[in-house]
């Protein structure tokens, strides 16, 4: 980003340092805290909180930070900042509440903490960049509306896929061209992956064997396909998307795979692939100009009428610092919602189920999550992937099957159950969520 490295550059000559704190202490925030501390002018790690804070103390460590200073109360936090000593803490809500945090990055994968987190540091003023699909997936719209109540921004980040296909769908319609399809590229599709199956490779990686399985077995990128809907009015052609559909020509004739005709008439697609070489994303688009169609042709565009535009890579990481220069700096936020949902994310069966078991969180045993249409996640009224922990089946439920709202009694009192109900009101005014949460299991 030119514009994000000369700002950066000029706060880091005036001393004045964007403080970013982050939540989770895991793989992700390893990897950022390293890239801001070692290679990001301009922005400072004040603090980052864990459940077990010696991890947050070990990221700070892994990035050749010492001194580390330990917190429990908002006062030894702040001292602590303001004394340039990074600080671990086991408490998220530290970093929400401190005057001496710019921005907070949330990367721990939970909805219904995450939902505490974010709404608490937008009532102290706090922008908040998300590496947190399943909480944008699932309450993001209605996080927005909050967001712009505070006066503060909220956004995806550089580097993951939602904001690498944002990023390049701007530039396409800057170009002149209408985007049609925005595609994602998985390297394995399995929906029955689990913890057990990816602990191999989570060891050899160093990362969560949970998180690793959520890349697996779709649900992740269904969350981020729906993140790119919600800010563009894209549908899918059906729930799950291509569901895993094998790709391995030429990404240039990628847009072979799709009707043209019917694209146009959905206002535009999200999908994904897998095994698209030397491809992460692509955006498929056309242009109405037939002067302009000559052109795209001389430079080796092809005819059309779905001229293929891709990016090799995403690098998560080595990108988010963008992200929270651009919110910080020139108040730009990734993949904002256009308004409500338009696609999200239902829980479906991983395996048959029993009644009377606890369902687990994404990324483990018992369900994966895909992709659908708003229209038909309410009418049939689908559990949302992001909010199974923890409920408790009230009947047998097939392999495969979607579960839905019936299906299930929800924990008693989480925040996240009635974000979502009031996003439903707020944007669809519907209010069956809503009256659902009233009645007592």
């Amino acid at each position: 980003m030119i514009l994000v490295d000369t700002a950066l550059k000029a706060r880091a000559e005036q001393g004045k340092p964007i403080r970013v704190a982050i939540v989770g202490a895991g793989f992700m925030c390893q990897g950022l805290t390293n890239m801001i501390v070692n290679s990001t002018p301009g922005m400072r790690v004040v603090a980052i909180s864990n459940r077990k804070p010696q991890r947050a103390v070990d990221v700070f460590h892994y990035s050749g930070c010492d001194d580390v200073a330990l917190a429990e109360t908002q006062r030894q936090l702040d001292d602590a900042i303001l004394a340039n000593r990074p600080v671990a803490t086991e408490d998220g809500l530290l970093l929400a509440r401190s005057p001496l945090v710019d921005v907070l990055v949330d990367v721990t994968g939970s909805v219904e903490f995450g939902a505490h987190v974010v709404l608490e540091a937008f009532k102290h003023g706090k922008d908040v960049v998300l590496m947190n699909a399943e909480i944008d997936a699932t309450v993001g719209p209605i996080l927005q509306v909050y967001a712009k109540k505070y006066g503060v921004i909220l956004s995806a980040c550089d580097g993951d896929e939602p904001g690498v296909q944002m990023n390049l769908y701007r530039w396409v319609k800057g170009l002149g061209l209408t985007p049609r399809v925005i595609g994602n590229v998985k390297g394995l599709q399995d929906p029955y992956r689990n913890p057990t199956t990816q602990k191999g490779f989570a060891e050899r990686w160093q990362q969560n064997p949970a998180m690793v399985t959520s890349f697996a077995d779709g649900t992740k990128i269904s969350c981020e396909q729906s993140i790119v809907a919600n800010a563009t009015g894209f549908k899918v052609r059906s729930r799950g998307m291509s569901r895993g559909l094998e790709y391995r020509g030429d990404v240039m004739q990628i847009g072979k795979l799709y009707d043209i005709d019917e694209v146009r008439e959905l206002g535009g697609i999200i999908d994904y692939v897998v095994g698209t070489p030397l491809t992460k994303v692509y955006v498929l688009a056309e242009h109405p100009d037939p002067k302009q169609q000559h052109y795209l042709n001389l430079y080796k565009m092809g005819e059309g009428p779905l001229y293929s535009f891709f990016i090799p890579y995403h690098l998560v990481h080595f990108e988010v610092p963008n992200a929270i220069a651009r919110v910080a700096l020139f108040r730009d936020s990734l993949a904002p919602p256009l308004a409500g949902p338009v696609v999200e994310v239902c829980a479906v069966a991983k395996r048959d189920l029993k009644a009377g078991e606890i369902l687990d969180d994404y990324g483990m045993y018992m369900t994966y999550g895909e992709a659908v249409n708003v229209d038909e996640m309410s009418r049939e009224q689908y559990l949302p992937e992001g909010l199974v922990e923890g409920c408790k089946l009230k009947r047998d439920v097939k392999k495969d099957a979607v579960l839905t709202y019936s299906d299930v009694e929800l924990p008693p009192g989480r925040l996240a159950d009635r974000l979502r109900a009031e996003q439903y009101r707020h944007f669809r005014a519907e209010n069956w969520l809503e009256d659902l949460l009233r009645v007592p299991a």
